[in-house]
């Protein structure tokens, strides 16, 4: 959801009677803001999708069974998040909202720093020298006794890892102590990547199960109550893209935010990466609906900025970005005749066919 209009007619509001509000928004001011927030939304999900393509082709090379979201979860997934969304806008009318973002700072500030080394680790690694050694630790806890065992914690890492994860701590602490945007922006950035690199829709009838649900969701929430307007000006963690319309008038110290939440970024994003995945399994070599979708996201998340921006309300993004994403592999498949192969396409197809085996046992 974006919602800066919201806190334009806010400021106008305030501005008479508060004599340190906010710089109002200039046109240049509002067009570097929507520009950078587009780009900021673009990025993480060409740079996921990739990611994700080659964390799919690992799985399958080392036989790692794959985390998958299933037709029932994405079912669930808008009541779960309609619960969690709710809980937390209770909680802020009950609680100070000071305790509760304090408790969420720290929470995100762990979870920010491991999303952004798991990103920047190749990148870090080839930047050091090869006079450092890189020494691989590996951290395992098992439960239980041999032969009957559980993994409770299996992890591999380096020690340009380590190197890596002490830079990304300096960000997080940054964030921690001054919530500047720009580390909030790195920290969110990474939580994107990761998120549409490793959440994996199995198949295109999970995603339009997925995305249909959160399009109601999202009209909901956002028309019909207060409810995400007033948690997500309440919520103090790197969830969310800024970008302040003031730039040009207050330089890095800026504070009049546009904003744009990772959930528009991530939820369509690993649908666009399912799709990315479909085309390579075409050996066509062409990443036709990948593309395709790709600037049909483009073009409704400008259509969200534009709506915004026209009646000056949050808008609920998804409105716009489910029918763009949906609507423009479907249709192209239809055309090109390859709706049916878009449809049985699967991540993992040998795992669908022992869970309809195991339906049919039972």
């Amino acid at each position: 959801m974006s919602e800066s209009a919201t806190d334009e007619v806010q400021e106008s509001v305030n501005a008479s009677a508060n004599a340190t509000a906010r710089v109002p928004s200039t046109p240049e001011g509002m067009a570097i803001a929507y520009g950078s927030l587009v780009i900021m939304a673009l990025v993480p999900i060409l740079i996921g999708a990739f990611r994700s393509v080659r964390h799919h082709k690992e799985q399958k090379e080392s036989g790692e069974k794959p985390d998958t979201m299933t037709q029932k979860d994405a079912a669930m997934f808008p009541i779960i998040a309609s619960c969690a969304l709710f809980g937390l806008y209770v909680f802020f009318q009950l609680v100070s909202k000071d305790y509760i973002n304090y408790l969420l700072t720290g929470y995100f500030f762990f979870l920010g720093i491991l999303a952004l080394t798991h990103l920047l680790s190749p990148v870090v690694s080839k930047l050091i020298p090869a006079s450092v050694p890189n020494i691989p630790f590996h951290l395992l806890l098992v439960k239980g006794k041999a032969p009957q065992t559980e993994d409770l914690l299996n992890y591999e890492f380096t020690s340009h890892d380590l190197v890596c994860m002490g830079l990304c701590s300096g960000i997080g602490v940054w964030y921690l102590l001054k919530k500047h945007w720009i580390a909030n922006n790195l920290l969110g950035f990474a939580f994107a990547v990761n998120g549409i690199e490793l959440l994996h829709l199995n198949n295109v009838v999970t995603g339009c199960i997925l995305l249909g649900g959160l399009f109601f969701y999202d009209i909901f929430w956002v028309f019909g109550t207060n409810v995400m307007v007033t948690v997500a000006k309440s919520f103090e963690a790197p969830i969310k893209l800024v970008f302040p319309q003031d730039l040009l008038e207050k330089g890095l110290d800026a504070n009049n935010f546009a904003m744009l939440g990772l959930g528009d970024i991530v939820i369509p994003g690993i649908f666009i990466a399912l799709l990315l995945r479909f085309d390579n399994s075409l050996k066509r070599k062409s990443n036709f609906y990948f593309n395709a979708t790709f600037f049909a996201y483009f073009m409704g998340l400008v259509a969200t900025i534009l709506v915004m921006h026209l009646y000056r309300h949050a808008q609920p993004a998804l409105l716009y970005l489910v029918p763009a994403c949906l609507g423009t592999p479907l249709f192209l498949a239809l055309i090109r005749g390859d709706i049916k192969t878009l449809f049985k396409y699967e991540d993992h197809p040998a795992e669908a066919e022992v869970v309809k085996e195991i339906k049919k046992l039972e």
